[in-house]
């Protein structure tokens, strides 16, 4: 399970997190909606450890990160248990896709092989995997960072508007895919503004609004 309890945090006078809960089980598929700029992806960004809020703390399968002890002095995240797929991409520009995606496993052996030749076909990919991110367009590079963190094989995932630059049909392969990691047991957090998207996918629904996290049952 991964829970993040009591999430605080703020900018200067504004609370943007007020004391969020939420909770993402293995094998099910967590979505987050609401406006724009309203702290959305600082959720993830504390869930996934990577930003410390004021206070609140978050488990990861047992594992417990309590913000107000001092998260940076710790060694023992759950990384890639625990991964993240920003809006940004955050791609190496001096890698070409393929290696962006291979860089951050530590074994690449016949399974790793498999998965990435799957990943490959079904995003479409065989045509720009060995180009650069800067001969690729904004949809091909959101295919190579979502295979990047899938190839990581995490337990949750972490996703931001993964299918925002895509047409309809690559977004319904990676509707696909997801709905069959989750099947598998994957732990999924999105985060989009595509309905067709979070009911094909979600099985919970939260709003984040004025701070504050609330479980919606209708989208």
């Amino acid at each position: 399970m991964l829970y993040g309890e009591n999430i605080y945090k703020a900018f200067g006078q504004k609370a943007i997190l007020a004391n969020v809960n939420i909770t993402v089980e293995k094998g099910e598929a967590v979505v987050l909606t609401g406006p724009s700029g309203g702290g959305k992806t600082t959720l993830l960004r504390c869930l996934s450890l990577l930003e410390a809020p004021d206070s609140g703390s978050v488990e990861v399968d047992g594992s417990f990160y309590k913000f107000s002890q001092g998260i940076g002095a710790r060694t023992d995240f759950p990384y890639p248990y625990l991964t993240i797929v920003f809006q940004q991409l955050f791609l190496w520009p001096h890698l070409t896709n393929r290696d962006n995606i291979l860089l951050s496993l530590q074994n690449f052996g016949e399974r790793e092989q498999e998965y990435l030749n799957h990943l490959i076909n079904h995003f479409e990919m065989k045509d720009f995997i060995d180009n650069y991110p800067n001969q690729s367009s904004l949809g091909q590079k959101q295919r190579v960072a979502l295979t990047r963190a899938l190839i990581l094989d995490p337990k949750y995932i972490l996703l931001d508007e993964a299918t925002s630059a895509l047409d309809d049909d690559r977004a319904g392969r990676v509707v696909e895919e997801l709905i069959a990691l989750k099947k598998k047991g994957m732990g999924i957090l999105l985060i989009t503004h595509s309905l067709d998207l979070a009911k094909q996918v979600g099985d919970r629904f939260y709003k984040l609004e004025k701070s504050s996290l609330r479980e919606i049952f209708r989208i």
